[in-house]
């Protein structure tokens, strides 16, 4: 796969999908209060089901395969997760917005969620109680695509998918441009 040079986010996209789950689906499904061992890898290994279609594809093999190959997660379980790696005693965008976590700090934290009670989940600032039931099947799908795509480093963003087509859109009119040649 050659590596083409542009501005623009889209032209470096190769392959992407979206998959009929998500941490409410799974919640529905598994329950998300008393959430188990047994129960959580049954999660995974309905989320790596869904997956593998769009793994088997050859071009997605060759590039992950890369020296500079990390994983970038955006929002919700991602920023839940850096948030309790750093200790915070309330959710702080600013301290988790780039945060690199290694691969064993993930696992980490997802082990330590999953050892937590609901209780102990909805008393966590960083969770809280809209989310404590939601969380676990977030790090199910986020451990299904771990292991499909085995990364040494995870990168965190704070500022999601609305963030990046705004900025898409603003470069490809010609917004960016404009603001740095006039200084």
């Amino acid at each position: 796969v050659k590596h083409r040079k542009s501005p623009h986010l889209a032209d470096h996209i190769i392959a992407w999908t979206s998959l009929p789950v998500g941490v409410v689906s799974l919640a529905e499904r598994y329950g998300g209060r008393d959430v188990t061992s047994q129960i959580y890898g049954a999660m995974v290994t309905d989320v790596l089901g869904m997956i593998g279609k769009f793994a088997a594809r050859e071009i997605l093999g060759v590039r992950a395969k890369g020296e500079n190959f990390h994983l970038l997660g955006t929002s919700g379980t991602v920023t839940t997760l850096a948030g309790i790696h750093l200790g915070l005693a309330r959710y702080d965008r600013r301290q988790v917005d780039g945060l690199w976590m290694e691969e064993s700090e993930v696992t980490a934290m997802t082990d330590r969620l999953l050892s937590w009670s609901f209780d102990e989940r909805v008393a966590n600032a960083c969770i809280g109680a809209e989310r404590a039931d939601l969380v676990l099947g977030g790090c199910a799908i986020l451990d299904a695509i771990r292991r499909t795509w085995p990364s040494e480093r995870l990168r965190v963003a704070d500022r999601g998918l609305r963030e990046g087509l705004l900025t898409e859109m603003m470069s490809s009119a010609g917004v960016w441009r404009r603001r740095f040649e006039g200084e």
